[in-house]
């Protein structure tokens, strides 16, 4: 079995976890939570000696992130204390990372759109690490009143060790497009803790954009607050050589007739690059109606890559519309490869269309032209990196 034969094997075990996702601690107590060790199944894939201490307490903050804001005049940016009220309304942490990051930040960064206020362009939130061999940590809540619509992205730069929580309030029938990008230089870590809320009727899509930095791992989770939610949960990821990219995602159905949709795709280039993807969904008892699919796709472009991709589903009730999930690995496809070359077209411009069409789908649901046209450079940029 070949080295990339073996990857794909690897990726397409299915591991069912030892406990319901229901029963989940949740707390802001970062004592409350074991040091983790890297056994746990919430922790087994990432490695641990690469998180700079924020795992156990011993990465103290010495410095801060930088938080520079082009917001729509429609929305209002704030700058507020740890106890603003608003803060942690859109979910707790569930691991002591994010508990840690909850208990260590010293302002929150919070951008509101108005009741029934539609954005006339995207806000643009950058946020730049705290610089070479310091640690940050920080707090970032949106939240979308009463039939609002607004598109916001988050854009992660810079270098540093950085731990934080990521609030969406969206409020009865508002519609969000968010989109965080992690495009950090090759020695920052980023774990990120994302909550996302919905109320009735709300509409949200959420995009991860996972380029840059030595590990990042990113958690996403749904919850709703009332029937009629709409979440669209989105990912694009291109690992290269000893990069580590991590996205555990949990979309909690517990009310009734919401919906669900999750699509992430990664590539991976290079010794060591290598791409956790984890889909948990819980349909609770409560929740009938409910419509939810998952799919992740990983793309292998050399040999020394592993990808690991598990999706889990969990249902406690036959009362639903649907419910699903696919998962799958692997190298090029040869016979894309062998049809495009037959019409005259060279082998590395062929690499480079199969791997422009598998991102092609993403790509397409990214609305905002000017982040679309940024992350095509990027991959552009990845596949001459590799020489594909």
């Amino acid at each position: 079995m070949t080295v990339a034969q073996n990857n794909v094997a690897e990726a397409a075990e299915v591991v069912v976890p030892a406990t319901s996702r229901a029963e989940r601690f949740t707390g802001y107590d970062v004592e409350a939570f074991e040091v983790p060790g890297g056994r746990e199944e919430n922790w087994r894939f990432t490695p641990m000696k690469r998180l700079r201490g924020l795992h156990d307490g011993t990465a103290v903050a010495s410095g801060e992130i930088k938080v520079d804001a082009d917001a729509a005049p429609e929305v209002r940016v704030e700058t507020v204390g740890r106890e603003d009220a608003r803060l942690g309304q859109a979910g707790e942490p569930s691991d002591r990372i994010a508990a840690q990051a909850y208990s260590s930040f010293t302002s929150a960064t919070v951008l509101t759109v108005p009741k029934e206020a539609r954005a006339s362009k995207p806000s643009v939130v950058r946020l730049t690490g705290p610089g070479e061999g310091n640690v940050a940590y920080g707090h970032v809540q949106v939240r979308a009143e009463a039939y609002a619509e607004a598109a916001i992205v988050l854009d992660h730069v810079g270098s540093g060790a950085y731990a934080d929580n990521v609030e969406f309030v969206i409020g009865e029938g508002a519609k969000l497009t968010v989109v965080s990008v992690q495009d950090w230089a090759d020695d920052a870590v980023h774990v990120s803790e994302q909550h996302l809320k919905l109320g009735k009727d709300a509409t949200l899509k959420h995009i991860v954009v996972t380029l840059g930095g030595d590990l990042v791992r990113i958690s996403p989770t749904a919850t709703f607050a009332d029937r009629g939610g709409d979440v669209e949960m989105l990912g694009l990821y291109f690992a290269d050589a000893g990069q580590h990219q991590e996205h555990r995602l949990f979309v909690d159905h517990a009310v009734p007739n919401c919906k669900s949709r999750v699509m992430y795709k990664g590539a991976l280039q290079g010794d060591g690059a290598h791409a956790v993807w984890i889909g948990d969904v819980l349909i609770r008892a409560e929740a009938e109606g409910t419509d939810t699919y998952e799919l992740n796709r990983n793309l292998v472009l050399t040999g020394g890559a592993r990808a690991d991709s598990v999706p889990n589903l969990e249902i406690e009730t036959g009362e639903i519309l649907g419910a699903g999930h696919a998962s799958a690995t692997g190298r090029f496809d040869d016979e894309q490869l062998f049809y495009l070359q037959s019409r005259g077209i060279e082998e590395e411009s062929a690499r480079r269309l199969v791997v422009r069409g598998f991102f092609h789908e993403i790509l397409m649901k990214i609305d905002i032209p000017e982040v679309r046209e940024r992350l095509q450079g990027a991959i552009e940029t990845e596949l001459q990196a590799v020489g594909a």
